[in-house]
């Protein structure tokens, strides 16, 4: 079995965007990236501050906008127009979830497109199923598709399996392992928590996209021997044996579909440090298509 690494994928995909940004530094460009995040959720602003955090790093110019829940639907786009027009940022993102008042269809579509580097605005949505390679894609299911890469697993002709049919992780992935060329090609079923006979569909599987949003929910009856299995879930599970009081834990029981994998990602230290690492390559992107030539 072997042990897919995202931390160390992750940091040679930040270093080669550091090495850009710093070439671009010396032209005077400066990709720019803002962050809003509306509302107190403690775990949305710890990922608000790591994004800030890691931009800074890297030389990216990074603005944080940390609203108040009361912010009204109004002043969020008012606030997102103001960036739209900013030419120091190429990239706009909106932390989700945002409090229920808001409404989330809206501030996707106030996103320029050109600066949407989530990957989530409809013109993004349609140029991914096009195959346009202009196209901004969704940062998780790209960072899987890196993860597979850099492992050496091969998707062309191979029979996917991804469990989860979300805009975020489970759609876009399955386009994209469809997508002519390297990378793509594979044979994709997607399958959700409705799909019947599950374990009959994902045991035929070369390799299983596990993006449902339960902890533990694929077990070993799942999963074939030899498979690889990419674990995009992150839940949080009470236990007070840890200092926190819970652990992380993903969408697979991992101890006891890991001895049956060829290759599988770990919860956490797989797929969540690619998610940051392909922001702000998106945002190195848009920053490029800015540039004349």
């Amino acid at each position: 079995m072997n042990l897919i690494d995202g931390k160390k994928v992750a940091a040679s995909v930040l270093e080669e965007v550091r090495k850009e940004v710093l070439e671009l530094s010396t032209r005077n460009i400066r990709p720019g990236l803002a962050v809003i995040l509306v509302g107190d959720d403690p775990a949305s602003r710890a990922y608000v501050r790591k994004k800030k955090q890691t931009s800074e790093q890297l030389g990216i110019f990074s603005q944080s906008f940390e609203l108040p829940a009361s912010t009204t639907q109004e002043e969020l786009l008012a606030r997102i127009a103001s960036l739209n027009a900013d030419e120091r940022i190429h990239g706009i993102l909106v932390q989700s979830p945002p409090p229920s008042h808001i409404r989330e269809e809206e501030v996707v579509l106030a996103i320029d497109p050109r600066k949407d580097v989530d990957g989530f605005h409809p013109v993004n949505v349609a140029k991914l199923a096009m195959e346009d390679p202009t196209a901004f894609v969704p940062c998780t299911p790209l960072g899987c598709c890196r993860l597979l890469a850099e492992a050496g697993i091969e998707t062309a002709g191979a029979n996917v399996v991804v469990v989860g049919r979300s805009s975020i992780v489970g759609k876009p992935m399955a386009l994209l392992l469809m997508r002519k060329g390297k990378g793509g090609d594979a044979t994709v079923t997607l399958a959700h928590s409705r799909t019947r006979n599950l374990p009959e569909i994902t045991r035929r599987a070369d390799i299983v996209i596990a993006a449902i949003g339960r902890p533990n929910f694929l077990k070993k009856e799942h999963i074939s021997q030899g498979a690889v299995v990419i674990d995009v879930g992150i839940n949080r599970i009470e236990d007070p044996s840890c200092p926190k009081g819970y652990r992380l834990v993903g969408d697979v029981a991992f101890e006891e579909v890991a001895p049956l994998c060829k290759a599988i990602t770990p919860v956490p230290g797989g797929v969540g440090p690619m998610t940051i690492a392909m922001l702000m390559q998106n945002t190195l992107t848009a920053c490029k298509r800015t540039l004349p030539g």
